[in-house]
């Protein structure tokens, strides 16, 4: 068995090129870049300028490099449209695929790779939900996953601490744009805590959004959302997120039958209650007591590896069989949320999970049939380090 996997990448923008510096500085020991691929001649002359000695072959079209017989396993880092179809692409040449997030823009074409990854058990399918390796939300999901402090009673998640500037909307033609991106703030930034919520607490039945399309910016799709979520066991939860707080803030709480977790400023907060509140409540004579608590010490493991862990883990996996930071066919989950969420605020009322697919994609084509087509934008690139991978 070969030691290291021989990786191409499919669009060398921002995560592109962010993948690429972490793989050619050793971060990722068991992964071989040889070949990038991007449609603008651009980036594969400022690829060469940047890695002159690195050996890479570089395509223009992704089809090519996927027939070259030169990779074994692919990264795609494309807008949101085209993550859906390379991917698939990737799975019927059996070629191993890392998916950058969302999983696409609509669950229907989600729905369609997760199929397709079914007919090619040989290929190991990841996504790059490198928020999963955060100890802090490991912790949370290993706590509430086991049941020891009960039932979700509710949960919140006020996210707001990625502001962006007008010149980050205008820095490329697709972004923020129905037809280029598909969405917004849910569908660029929120990915990664859609994901966690639902991984974490679990995938509610219902969802009521409220949503401002270009609130705070000169743009069509959303940057502020406020969406009201129902659980099967009677929890509600609300997720609160915009691009356009100046100062704003992250922190995710969750109330549950006999604790009370809160994740702030990389921090855990655990809050034990005496007995549980279910209990309490019934048993208690005071009129407004309330139920004594204690906050107790969590072990929380040093490491967060981030997108680099995540590589490394896929590449662990095809390699030896270890296992997944986040299996592919698990990126439905969170964009059913934004899809939902999107979709409540379009027909102005609460929707239920699974949504209705067919509906939600003519809703989403109508609003592509409308999109805006930017003029003279000239393609700027950033460093995305400490933006959650954001694109």
């Amino acid at each position: 068995m070969a030691d290291k996997i021989k990786l191409g990448i499919i669009g060398f923008g921002n995560m592109g090129t962010g993948h690429t510096s972490n793989i050619m500085t050793g971060a990722c020991p068991e992964i071989q870049l040889v070949a990038i691929c991007d449609k603008n001649p651009d980036r594969i002359e400022f690829a060469k300028a940047k890695y002159p000695d690195a050996g890479f072959a570089y395509f223009i079209d992704a089809i090519e490099m996927l027939d070259s017989g030169l990779i074994d396993a692919c990264l795609v880092a494309v807008p949101h449209y085209d993550h859906t179809k390379y991917s698939i692409e990737c799975m019927k040449r059996g070629i191993h695929v890392m998916c950058e997030k969302p999983a696409g823009v609509y669950t229907k074409q989600i729905r369609e790779m997760n199929e397709e990854s079914l007919k090619h058990p040989e290929v190991v399918f990841g996504m790059m939900f490198n928020q999963r390796t955060n100890p802090v939300y490991r912790k949370m999901h290993d706590l509430v996953q086991s049941g020891v402090y009960g039932e979700v009673r509710r949960t919140n998640w006020l996210i707001t601490n990625w502001f962006r500037s007008q010149a980050y909307y205008n820095s490329s033609d697709w972004r923020a744009t129905w037809a280029g991106e598909g969405g917004g703030v849910l569908l660029n930034q929120c990915p990664h805590q859609l994901d966690l919520w639902q991984w974490i607490c679990g995938m509610p039945v219902k969802v009521q959004a409220h949503i401002g399309y270009g609130k705070w910016h000169d743009i069509e799709v959303d940057d502020d959302v406020t969406a009201y979520v129902e659980y099967a066991n009677g929890a509600t939860g609300v997720f609160i997120t915009t691009t356009g707080d100046g100062c704003g803030t992250n922190r995710f709480e969750i109330q549950l039958d006999k604790a009370k977790l809160v994740a702030e400023d990389d921090k855990l907060t655990v809050i034990e209650f005496d007995e549980k509140v279910s209990e309490y409540t019934k048993t208690t004579d005071k009129i407004f007591g309330n139920i004594d608590t204690h906050t107790v010490e969590v072990e929380i493991e040093d490491e967060n590896p981030q997108h680099i862990g995540v590589l490394n883990a896929w590449a662990g996996n095809i390699l030896h069989g270890t296992p997944l930071v986040a299996p592919g066919a698990e990126g439905i989950n969170g964009a059913m949320l934004s899809n939902a969420m999107h979709l409540s605020d379009f027909l102005g009322h609460a929707v239920e999970l699974p949504i209705d697919e067919d509906v939600y994609y003519n809703e989403l084509m109508k609003r592509v049939a409308t999109s805006r087509k930017k003029e003279n934008v000239t393609a700027t690139f950033a460093d995305t380090t400490g933006t959650y991978g954001s694109k």
